[in-house]
Protein backbone atom coordinates (compact mmCIF):
# COMPACT_ATOMS: atom_id res chain seq x y z
CA UNK A 1 0.00 0.00 0.00
CA UNK A 2 2.06 2.79 -0.78
CA UNK A 3 5.21 4.47 -0.14
CA UNK A 4 4.36 8.01 0.61
CA UNK A 5 6.72 10.73 1.46
CA UNK A 6 5.60 11.30 5.01
CA UNK A 7 2.87 8.76 4.83
CA UNK A 8 1.16 6.53 7.29
CA UNK A 9 2.64 3.07 7.36
CA UNK A 10 -0.31 0.99 6.13
CA UNK A 11 -1.23 -2.35 4.75
CA UNK A 12 -3.73 -1.09 2.22
CA UNK A 13 -5.80 -3.74 0.53
CA UNK A 14 -7.47 -3.25 -2.80
CA UNK A 15 -11.28 -2.98 -2.55
CA UNK A 16 -12.84 -6.30 -1.66
CA UNK A 17 -16.13 -7.85 -0.63
CA UNK A 18 -14.87 -7.66 2.97
CA UNK A 19 -15.07 -3.87 2.75
CA UNK A 20 -18.26 -1.82 2.46
CA UNK A 21 -21.50 -3.52 1.47
CA UNK A 22 -22.66 -3.39 -2.14
CA UNK A 23 -25.44 -1.03 -1.12
CA UNK A 24 -23.09 1.46 0.47
CA UNK A 25 -20.60 1.17 -2.39
CA UNK A 26 -23.32 2.23 -4.82
CA UNK A 27 -24.84 4.97 -2.70
CA UNK A 28 -21.96 6.11 -0.49
CA UNK A 29 -21.46 9.63 -1.85
CA UNK A 30 -25.15 10.48 -1.68
CA UNK A 31 -25.81 9.26 1.83
CA UNK A 32 -22.57 10.46 3.33
CA UNK A 33 -23.68 14.06 2.94
CA UNK A 34 -26.78 13.33 4.96
CA UNK A 35 -24.94 11.35 7.63
CA UNK A 36 -22.40 13.93 8.60
CA UNK A 37 -22.47 16.90 10.87
CA UNK A 38 -18.74 17.12 10.36
CA UNK A 39 -15.98 18.57 12.50
CA UNK A 40 -15.28 21.01 9.70
CA UNK A 41 -18.25 23.01 10.95
CA UNK A 42 -17.24 23.36 14.59
CA UNK A 43 -15.98 26.91 14.28
CA UNK A 44 -19.31 28.66 15.01
CA UNK A 45 -21.87 30.01 12.60
CA UNK A 46 -22.88 33.45 13.95
CA UNK A 47 -25.07 35.08 11.33
CA UNK A 48 -23.98 38.56 12.31
CA UNK A 49 -21.73 40.24 14.84
CA UNK A 50 -23.22 42.04 17.81
CA UNK A 51 -25.32 44.96 16.59
CA UNK A 52 -26.30 47.98 18.65
CA UNK A 53 -28.76 49.33 16.14
CA UNK A 54 -32.28 47.87 16.23
CA UNK A 55 -32.53 47.79 12.46
CA UNK A 56 -29.48 45.55 12.18
CA UNK A 57 -30.78 43.34 14.98
CA UNK A 58 -34.07 42.94 13.13
CA UNK A 59 -32.20 42.08 9.96
CA UNK A 60 -30.22 39.41 11.81
CA UNK A 61 -33.41 37.95 13.33
CA UNK A 62 -35.04 37.84 9.93
CA UNK A 63 -32.09 36.00 8.44
CA UNK A 64 -32.06 33.47 11.27
CA UNK A 65 -35.76 32.77 10.86
CA UNK A 66 -35.31 32.35 7.13
CA UNK A 67 -32.54 29.83 7.74
CA UNK A 68 -34.52 27.90 10.33
CA UNK A 69 -37.45 27.66 7.94
CA UNK A 70 -35.24 26.14 5.25
CA UNK A 71 -36.81 22.91 4.06
CA UNK A 72 -34.24 20.12 3.58
CA UNK A 73 -34.48 17.66 0.70
CA UNK A 74 -36.95 14.84 1.25
CA UNK A 75 -34.51 11.96 1.59
CA UNK A 76 -35.44 8.59 3.15
CA UNK A 77 -33.61 7.53 6.30
CA UNK A 78 -30.83 5.10 5.34
CA UNK A 79 -31.28 1.58 6.67
CA UNK A 80 -29.62 0.94 10.03
CA UNK A 81 -29.38 4.59 11.10
CA UNK A 82 -30.89 5.51 14.46
CA UNK A 83 -34.10 7.54 14.30
CA UNK A 84 -32.62 9.71 17.05
CA UNK A 85 -30.35 11.30 14.42
CA UNK A 86 -31.92 14.50 13.10
CA UNK A 87 -30.70 14.89 9.52
CA UNK A 88 -32.48 18.24 9.24
CA UNK A 89 -29.72 19.57 11.50
CA UNK A 90 -27.13 18.99 8.78
CA UNK A 91 -29.04 21.01 6.23
CA UNK A 92 -29.72 23.69 8.82
CA UNK A 93 -26.00 24.07 9.55
CA UNK A 94 -25.17 23.95 5.85
CA UNK A 95 -27.55 26.81 5.13
CA UNK A 96 -26.31 28.87 8.07
CA UNK A 97 -22.70 28.50 6.95
CA UNK A 98 -23.58 29.44 3.38
CA UNK A 99 -25.58 32.52 4.34
CA UNK A 100 -23.93 33.67 7.55
CA UNK A 101 -20.16 33.14 7.27
CA UNK A 102 -18.14 36.29 6.70
CA UNK A 103 -16.93 35.00 3.32
CA UNK A 104 -19.95 34.44 1.10
CA UNK A 105 -18.26 32.72 -1.84
CA UNK A 106 -17.58 29.42 -0.12
CA UNK A 107 -17.40 26.58 -2.62
CA UNK A 108 -20.04 23.94 -2.04
CA UNK A 109 -17.52 21.21 -2.86
CA UNK A 110 -15.17 22.48 -0.17
CA UNK A 111 -17.93 22.26 2.44
CA UNK A 112 -19.00 18.91 1.07
CA UNK A 113 -15.51 17.36 1.28
CA UNK A 114 -15.00 18.93 4.68
CA UNK A 115 -18.14 17.26 5.98
CA UNK A 116 -17.02 13.89 4.65
CA UNK A 117 -13.61 14.28 6.27
CA UNK A 118 -15.30 15.31 9.51
CA UNK A 119 -17.47 12.21 9.58
CA UNK A 120 -14.51 9.87 9.15
CA UNK A 121 -12.48 11.87 11.69
CA UNK A 122 -15.26 11.24 14.23
CA UNK A 123 -14.08 7.61 14.32
CA UNK A 124 -10.94 8.89 16.13
CA UNK A 125 -8.80 6.47 14.13
CA UNK A 126 -5.69 8.04 12.56
CA UNK A 127 -5.65 5.42 9.79
CA UNK A 128 -9.25 5.95 8.63
CA UNK A 129 -9.52 8.99 6.41
CA UNK A 130 -11.42 10.54 3.54
CA UNK A 131 -9.08 11.62 0.74
CA UNK A 132 -10.06 14.46 -1.56
CA UNK A 133 -9.28 13.82 -5.25
CA UNK A 134 -5.91 15.63 -5.23
CA UNK A 135 -4.77 13.81 -2.10
CA UNK A 136 -6.05 10.50 -3.44
CA UNK A 137 -4.06 11.08 -6.64
CA UNK A 138 -0.87 11.69 -4.63
CA UNK A 139 -1.61 8.56 -2.65
CA UNK A 140 -1.81 6.52 -5.87
CA UNK A 141 1.39 8.09 -7.17
CA UNK A 142 3.20 6.94 -4.05
CA UNK A 143 2.30 3.34 -4.87
CA UNK A 144 4.28 3.57 -8.08
CA UNK A 145 7.43 4.42 -6.13
CA UNK A 146 8.10 7.84 -7.68
CA UNK A 147 6.98 11.21 -6.30
CA UNK A 148 8.26 14.61 -5.21
CA UNK A 149 8.84 15.22 -1.53
CA UNK A 150 11.49 14.76 1.14
CA UNK A 151 11.85 10.97 1.39
CA UNK A 152 10.48 10.27 4.87
CA UNK A 153 7.45 8.59 6.38
CA UNK A 154 5.44 9.38 9.46
CA UNK A 155 3.22 7.49 11.82
CA UNK A 156 1.24 8.53 14.85
CA UNK A 157 1.57 7.46 18.47
CA UNK A 158 -0.37 8.99 21.34
CA UNK A 159 -1.70 11.66 18.95
CA UNK A 160 1.82 12.81 18.05
CA UNK A 161 3.13 12.81 14.49
CA UNK A 162 6.49 11.03 14.36
CA UNK A 163 9.13 10.44 11.72
CA UNK A 164 9.01 6.69 11.16
CA UNK A 165 11.56 6.04 8.49
CA UNK A 166 14.03 7.80 6.22
CA UNK A 167 14.93 6.73 2.71
CA UNK A 168 18.64 6.71 1.88
CA UNK A 169 20.06 9.48 -0.31
CA UNK A 170 17.03 11.75 0.05
CA UNK A 171 16.50 15.31 1.35
CA UNK A 172 15.27 13.90 4.68
CA UNK A 173 18.48 11.93 5.17
CA UNK A 174 20.63 14.90 4.16
CA UNK A 175 18.76 16.99 6.73
CA UNK A 176 19.69 14.37 9.38
CA UNK A 177 16.10 13.47 10.26
CA UNK A 178 15.73 10.19 12.18
CA UNK A 179 13.14 7.63 13.14
CA UNK A 180 11.44 8.79 16.33
CA UNK A 181 11.71 12.53 15.67
CA UNK A 182 8.47 14.29 16.62
CA UNK A 183 7.04 16.79 14.13
CA UNK A 184 5.86 19.82 16.10
CA UNK A 185 4.90 22.00 13.14
CA UNK A 186 5.01 22.08 9.33
CA UNK A 187 5.66 25.49 7.77
CA UNK A 188 4.61 27.01 11.11
CA UNK A 189 1.33 25.04 11.16
CA UNK A 190 0.94 23.33 14.54
CA UNK A 191 0.55 19.57 14.07
CA UNK A 192 -1.60 19.14 17.19
CA UNK A 193 -4.76 17.43 15.96
CA UNK A 194 -3.44 17.22 12.40
CA UNK A 195 -4.22 14.05 10.48
CA UNK A 196 -1.43 12.04 8.90
CA UNK A 197 -2.83 12.43 5.41
CA UNK A 198 -3.09 16.20 5.73
CA UNK A 199 0.51 16.27 6.92
CA UNK A 200 1.41 14.31 3.78
CA UNK A 201 -0.32 16.82 1.56
CA UNK A 202 1.53 19.84 2.92
CA UNK A 203 4.96 18.24 3.28
CA UNK A 204 4.89 17.01 -0.27
CA UNK A 205 5.45 19.53 -3.02
CA UNK A 206 7.30 20.48 -6.15
CA UNK A 207 10.98 19.57 -6.29
CA UNK A 208 13.28 22.47 -5.47
CA UNK A 209 10.85 24.12 -3.05
CA UNK A 210 11.46 24.30 0.73
CA UNK A 211 9.42 22.96 3.62
CA UNK A 212 10.22 23.79 7.25
CA UNK A 213 9.64 21.12 9.89
CA UNK A 214 9.94 21.91 13.57
CA UNK A 215 11.47 18.75 15.01
CA UNK A 216 11.69 17.61 18.62
CA UNK A 217 14.25 14.95 19.50
CA UNK A 218 14.20 13.59 23.04
CA UNK A 219 17.93 13.93 23.69
CA UNK A 220 18.06 17.54 22.49
CA UNK A 221 15.63 19.01 25.03
CA UNK A 222 13.91 21.57 22.80
CA UNK A 223 12.48 21.69 19.27
CA UNK A 224 14.34 23.17 16.32
CA UNK A 225 13.45 24.19 12.77
CA UNK A 226 14.79 22.08 9.91
CA UNK A 227 14.53 23.47 6.38
CA UNK A 228 14.38 20.75 3.72
CA UNK A 229 14.43 21.24 -0.05
CA UNK A 230 12.02 18.86 -1.76
CA UNK A 231 13.24 16.65 -4.57
CA UNK A 232 12.12 13.82 -6.81
CA UNK A 233 12.00 10.63 -4.76
CA UNK A 234 12.45 7.27 -6.43
CA UNK A 235 11.77 4.31 -4.17
CA UNK A 236 13.61 1.14 -5.02
CA UNK A 237 12.02 -1.34 -2.68
CA UNK A 238 14.58 -4.18 -2.96
CA UNK A 239 18.37 -4.08 -3.06
CA UNK A 240 20.77 -6.94 -2.40
CA UNK A 241 24.47 -7.84 -2.15
CA UNK A 242 26.86 -10.36 -0.68
CA UNK A 243 28.45 -8.91 2.44
CA UNK A 244 32.24 -8.47 2.30
CA UNK A 245 34.47 -11.01 4.02
CA UNK A 246 31.60 -13.46 4.28
CA UNK A 247 29.33 -15.56 2.14
CA UNK A 248 26.19 -14.06 3.60
CA UNK A 249 23.47 -12.63 1.38
CA UNK A 250 22.02 -9.26 2.40
CA UNK A 251 18.57 -8.13 1.20
CA UNK A 252 17.35 -4.64 2.04
CA UNK A 253 13.57 -4.49 1.82
CA UNK A 254 12.60 -0.82 2.03
CA UNK A 255 8.92 -1.11 1.22
CA UNK A 256 6.19 -3.44 -0.01
CA UNK A 257 5.09 -1.72 -3.20
CA UNK A 258 4.38 -2.56 -6.83
CA UNK A 259 7.90 -3.68 -7.77
CA UNK A 260 8.68 -5.63 -4.60
CA UNK A 261 7.63 -9.13 -5.68
CA UNK A 262 9.73 -9.14 -8.85
CA UNK A 263 12.67 -7.44 -7.13
CA UNK A 264 12.64 -9.87 -4.22
CA UNK A 265 12.43 -12.87 -6.55
CA UNK A 266 15.47 -11.62 -8.49
CA UNK A 267 17.42 -11.06 -5.27
CA UNK A 268 16.71 -14.57 -3.98
CA UNK A 269 17.55 -16.22 -7.31
CA UNK A 270 20.85 -14.39 -7.60
CA UNK A 271 21.89 -15.13 -4.02
CA UNK A 272 20.92 -18.79 -4.28
CA UNK A 273 22.88 -19.08 -7.52
CA UNK A 274 25.94 -17.88 -5.62
CA UNK A 275 25.29 -20.47 -2.90
CA UNK A 276 25.24 -18.08 0.06
CA UNK A 277 25.52 -19.59 3.52
CA UNK A 278 22.80 -17.44 5.06
CA UNK A 279 20.47 -14.46 4.55
CA UNK A 280 20.08 -11.18 6.42
CA UNK A 281 16.71 -9.58 5.64
CA UNK A 282 16.90 -5.91 6.60
CA UNK A 283 13.44 -4.42 7.17
CA UNK A 284 14.51 -1.55 9.39
CA UNK A 285 12.51 1.60 8.63
CA UNK A 286 10.22 -0.35 6.30
CA UNK A 287 6.80 1.28 6.76
CA UNK A 288 4.77 -1.45 5.10
CA UNK A 289 2.71 -1.74 1.96
CA UNK A 290 0.57 -4.30 0.18
CA UNK A 291 -0.73 -7.27 2.14
CA UNK A 292 -0.37 -9.67 -0.79
CA UNK A 293 3.28 -8.71 -1.15
CA UNK A 294 3.96 -9.42 2.54
CA UNK A 295 2.39 -12.87 2.14
CA UNK A 296 4.45 -13.47 -1.01
CA UNK A 297 7.72 -12.56 0.71
CA UNK A 298 6.92 -14.64 3.81
CA UNK A 299 6.27 -17.62 1.57
CA UNK A 300 9.96 -17.94 0.74
CA UNK A 301 10.39 -19.27 4.30
CA UNK A 302 6.86 -20.34 5.32
CA UNK A 303 5.74 -23.35 3.30
CA UNK A 304 1.97 -23.24 2.67
CA UNK A 305 1.16 -22.19 6.24
CA UNK A 306 -0.76 -19.25 7.67
CA UNK A 307 1.22 -16.02 7.41
CA UNK A 308 -1.25 -13.64 9.04
CA UNK A 309 -4.74 -13.64 10.55
CA UNK A 310 -7.14 -10.83 9.75
CA UNK A 311 -9.54 -10.39 12.69
CA UNK A 312 -12.73 -8.41 12.12
CA UNK A 313 -14.35 -9.17 15.47
CA UNK A 314 -14.46 -12.02 17.98
CA UNK A 315 -16.41 -14.28 15.63
CA UNK A 316 -15.05 -13.36 12.20
CA UNK A 317 -11.51 -13.77 10.97
CA UNK A 318 -9.63 -14.81 7.83
CA UNK A 319 -6.32 -16.64 7.59
CA UNK A 320 -3.93 -15.91 4.73
CA UNK A 321 -1.58 -18.71 3.75
CA UNK A 322 1.66 -18.54 1.80
CA UNK A 323 1.62 -19.54 -1.86
CA UNK A 324 5.28 -19.07 -2.83
CA UNK A 325 7.64 -22.04 -3.11
CA UNK A 326 9.59 -21.94 0.16
CA UNK A 327 13.07 -21.95 -1.35
CA UNK A 328 14.58 -20.41 1.80
CA UNK A 329 12.86 -22.68 4.34
CA UNK A 330 16.16 -24.17 5.53
CA UNK A 331 18.34 -21.10 4.99
CA UNK A 332 19.95 -19.60 8.14
CA UNK A 333 18.16 -16.24 8.36
CA UNK A 334 18.31 -13.15 10.54
CA UNK A 335 15.75 -10.35 10.22
CA UNK A 336 16.68 -6.79 11.20
CA UNK A 337 13.85 -4.64 12.61
CA UNK A 338 13.51 -1.35 14.46
CA UNK A 339 10.91 1.19 15.58
CA UNK A 340 10.42 2.19 11.92
CA UNK A 341 9.41 -1.33 10.86
CA UNK A 342 5.64 -1.35 10.53
CA UNK A 343 2.58 -2.98 9.05
CA UNK A 344 3.57 -5.41 6.25
CA UNK A 345 7.11 -5.54 7.65
CA UNK A 346 5.68 -6.60 11.01
CA UNK A 347 3.58 -9.29 9.34
CA UNK A 348 6.67 -10.84 7.75
CA UNK A 349 8.75 -10.52 10.91
CA UNK A 350 5.97 -11.97 13.09
CA UNK A 351 5.41 -14.96 10.82
CA UNK A 352 9.10 -15.85 10.56
CA UNK A 353 9.47 -15.49 14.32
CA UNK A 354 6.41 -17.63 15.11
CA UNK A 355 7.60 -20.46 12.85
CA UNK A 356 11.20 -20.09 14.08
CA UNK A 357 12.39 -19.51 10.54
CA UNK A 358 14.52 -16.52 11.52
CA UNK A 359 16.15 -14.78 14.46
CA UNK A 360 14.96 -11.19 14.89
CA UNK A 361 17.62 -8.62 15.82
CA UNK A 362 17.15 -4.91 16.61
CA UNK A 363 14.49 -3.11 18.63
CA UNK A 364 10.73 -3.42 19.01
CA UNK A 365 8.73 -2.58 15.90
CA UNK A 366 6.22 0.25 15.47
CA UNK A 367 3.00 -1.66 16.17
CA UNK A 368 0.82 -0.78 13.19
CA UNK A 369 -1.42 -3.82 13.00
CA UNK A 370 -4.71 -2.61 11.58
CA UNK A 371 -6.20 -3.28 8.16
CA UNK A 372 -7.35 -0.47 5.87
CA UNK A 373 -9.74 -1.11 2.99
CA UNK A 374 -9.28 1.43 0.19
CA UNK A 375 -12.43 2.44 -1.69
CA UNK A 376 -11.95 4.69 -4.72
CA UNK A 377 -15.04 6.83 -5.29
CA UNK A 378 -16.48 8.05 -8.57
CA UNK A 379 -15.23 11.66 -8.37
CA UNK A 380 -11.58 10.61 -7.81
CA UNK A 381 -11.76 10.84 -4.03
CA UNK A 382 -11.16 7.82 -1.82
CA UNK A 383 -12.12 6.38 1.54
CA UNK A 384 -9.50 4.57 3.60
CA UNK A 385 -11.28 2.72 6.40
CA UNK A 386 -9.96 0.45 9.16
CA UNK A 387 -11.88 -2.83 8.99
CA UNK A 388 -9.79 -5.35 10.94
CA UNK A 389 -6.63 -6.03 12.95
CA UNK A 390 -3.62 -8.23 12.20
CA UNK A 391 -2.60 -11.21 14.30
CA UNK A 392 0.53 -13.30 13.82
CA UNK A 393 0.09 -17.04 13.05
CA UNK A 394 0.29 -17.76 16.80
CA UNK A 395 -2.46 -15.20 17.50
CA UNK A 396 -0.27 -12.36 18.78
CA UNK A 397 -1.68 -8.88 18.20
CA UNK A 398 0.55 -6.55 16.21
CA UNK A 399 -1.50 -3.39 16.68
CA UNK A 400 0.10 -1.06 19.27
CA UNK A 401 2.05 -4.07 20.59
CA UNK A 402 4.66 -4.39 17.87
CA UNK A 403 7.04 -7.31 17.43
CA UNK A 404 9.75 -7.75 20.06
CA UNK A 405 13.05 -9.01 18.59
CA UNK A 406 14.73 -12.14 19.88
CA UNK A 407 17.94 -10.16 20.42
CA UNK A 408 17.74 -6.48 21.33
CA UNK A 409 20.51 -4.28 19.94
CA UNK A 410 20.24 -0.50 20.25
CA UNK A 411 21.65 2.18 17.97
CA UNK A 412 23.26 5.02 19.92
CA UNK A 413 23.83 8.63 18.93
CA UNK A 414 27.51 7.82 18.56
CA UNK A 415 26.70 4.93 16.20
CA UNK A 416 24.82 7.31 13.92
CA UNK A 417 27.47 10.00 13.89
CA UNK A 418 30.30 7.52 13.34
CA UNK A 419 28.32 5.57 10.74
CA UNK A 420 28.49 2.35 12.74
CA UNK A 421 25.88 -0.41 12.60
CA UNK A 422 25.99 -2.69 15.65
CA UNK A 423 22.63 -4.23 14.66
CA UNK A 424 24.02 -5.46 11.34
CA UNK A 425 27.21 -6.61 13.06
CA UNK A 426 25.14 -8.73 15.47
CA UNK A 427 23.05 -10.10 12.60
CA UNK A 428 26.20 -11.30 10.81
CA UNK A 429 27.36 -12.98 14.02
CA UNK A 430 24.00 -14.73 14.46
CA UNK A 431 23.92 -16.05 10.89
CA UNK A 432 27.36 -17.54 11.42
CA UNK A 433 26.23 -19.09 14.73
CA UNK A 434 23.18 -20.68 13.08
CA UNK A 435 25.35 -21.99 10.25
CA UNK A 436 27.77 -23.62 12.68
CA UNK A 437 24.93 -25.27 14.64
CA UNK A 438 23.51 -26.77 11.44
CA UNK A 439 26.82 -28.35 10.47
Amino acid sequence: MQFDDIMVPNNIRQPSEKGLSVFIKKHFIFYIVIFTVGISFTGGYGLASFQKEQKKEETKTSRVQKTENFSPPNVPLPQGVSEDVDFDLFWNVWKRVKTGYITKNIEDKKLFYGSLAGMVAALEDPYSVFLEPDTAKKFDESLSGTFEGIGAEIGMKKNQLLIMSILPDTPAERASLRSGDAIVSIDKKDTAGMTIDYAVSIIRGKGGTPVVLKIYRADEGKPRDVTIIRDKIVVRSVTWKILPDSHIGYIKLAHFNQDTESGFKDAVQNLMAQRVSGIILDMRNNPGGFLDTAIQVSGYWVDGQTVVIEKYDEQNKDEYKSRTRASLRNMPTVVLVNEGSASAAEIVAGALQDYKKAVLVGVKTFGKGSVQDLQRLKDGSALKLTIAKWLTPNGRSINEEGITPDIEVLMTEKDYTENKDPQLDRAIKEVKNITVKKQ
